[in-house]
């Protein structure tokens, strides 16, 4: 039977909001999860977690990255990766290094363990321009642009600072070929179902260190690995449909970088309104707020809450797309995701 856009919605949650698990249950199932150091009220990377993982509270995943073999790298996004997804992106193709960023290598070879600080205390704390447009201590970035070809990699994290140490060379047993199949396959999984538009996009980085992949994703949709389906004139790249246990809370504030909404054309289709994060907009351009997170109602997203902890109690305000709910079920529930919002947070 044909998808429609009912239909799409209820698989986009049900693909995504699977009954909640142990934190090594719940990453061995995503093998991925995005990073981000803004803190409003939490990471993203809590954020997510916390709707997935049983009784998840803030920075459990930090506490524990070292026992459950986590990586830090880039997937479609910085973030945290499963070993086995992290060694598929191993060996990368490596882009030409600028002088310090060969001074900054060798400095962590001889350091054997480094942070940006210790970098800066030997190298200077010259500032520079990062990827954002935004400026970044002059180590820091060099240190990014390493760990993003693979020459160094970070350990463990000590007070939210990065540990890094250089990275031995991976002698990869699979083809370059089977490694892009499997990892269009891991970002397909995360956001299932995706636009083709925007898994193009998420494939930016495996182009740019393992080279093109429109060959192996051809081939996938052709033996019906993944299959094309055009609703209302989008087309979306679907895996073959797998039956979680259901998990989806009633209402549930969501990360502006949760698996449910990273896909922005996806959300305007599904949800009949857009959505942007702000953080980065000048403050009398913002529309939704600083950190607007969507807002989940059963099978819609009606709206955004920006949350602050303030004398360690919740600010919430909230905006609606269309109109709060004239519900005594919906106002129960919301209290409900306010309670579990201060546990989360531990107020």
């Amino acid at each position: 039977m044909p998808l429609n856009i009912t239909k799409l919605r209820a698989l986009a949650l049900a693909q995504t909001f699977f009954q909640p698990a142990t934190l090594k249950e719940t990453l061995n199932r995503l093998q991925f999860v995005q990073a981000d150091p803004i803190r409003a009220p939490a990471r993203a990377q809590d954020l997510i977690l916390r709707h997935r993982v049983n009784n998840y509270k803030v920075n459990d995943l930090g506490k524990n990255i070292a026992s459950l073999g986590l990586e830090e790298d880039y997937l479609y996004a910085y973030g945290f990766l499963t070993k086995n997804l992290s060694d598929l992106l191993l060996p990368k193709k490596v882009g030409r290094l600028s002088k310090f960023d060969k001074i900054v290598l060798d400095a962590v070879d001889k350091l054997k363990l480094a942070n940006s600080k210790d970098l800066e205390k030997v190298l200077g704390r010259e500032s520079v321009k990062n990827w954002w447009g935004g400026s970044s201590r002059a180590a820091k970035h060099s240190l990014d642009i390493l760990n993003y070809y693979g020459l160094v990699r970070v350990l463990r994290r000590e007070n939210g600072n990065k540990i890094y140490e250089v990275r031995k060379q991976y002698a990869n047993p699979k083809t370059q070929s089977e490694r892009k199949k499997e990892i269009i396959l891991s970002i397909v999984n995360i956001l299932n179902p995706v636009t083709e538009k925007k898994l193009t996009e998420a494939l930016h980085f495996t182009k740019r260190l393992l080279g093109d992949t429109k060959k192996e994703f051809n081939k996938l949709v052709k033996d019906g690995v993944l299959t094309r389906e055009k609703i209302d004139g989008v087309t979306y790249i679907l895996e073959p449909y797998k039956k979680f246990e259901a998990g989806k809370p009633n209402v549930a504030f969501l990360a502006p970088f949760d698996p449910m909404v990273w896909d922005r054309n996806r959300f305007e289709h599904l949800w009949g309104w857009q959505y942007r994060f702000e953080a980065y907009t000048p403050k009398h351009k913002r529309i939704r707020g600083y950190y607007a997170m969507p807002l989940l109602w059963n099978e819609d997203i009606i709206g955004w809450a920006n949350i602050k902890v303030v004398n360690k109690k919740l600010d919430i305000e909230l905006g609606f797309a269309k109109g709060r709910p004239k519900s005594k079920v919906f106002e129960k529930e919301l209290a409900k995701e306010v309670e579990k919002m201060k546990i989360f947070l531990g107020l």
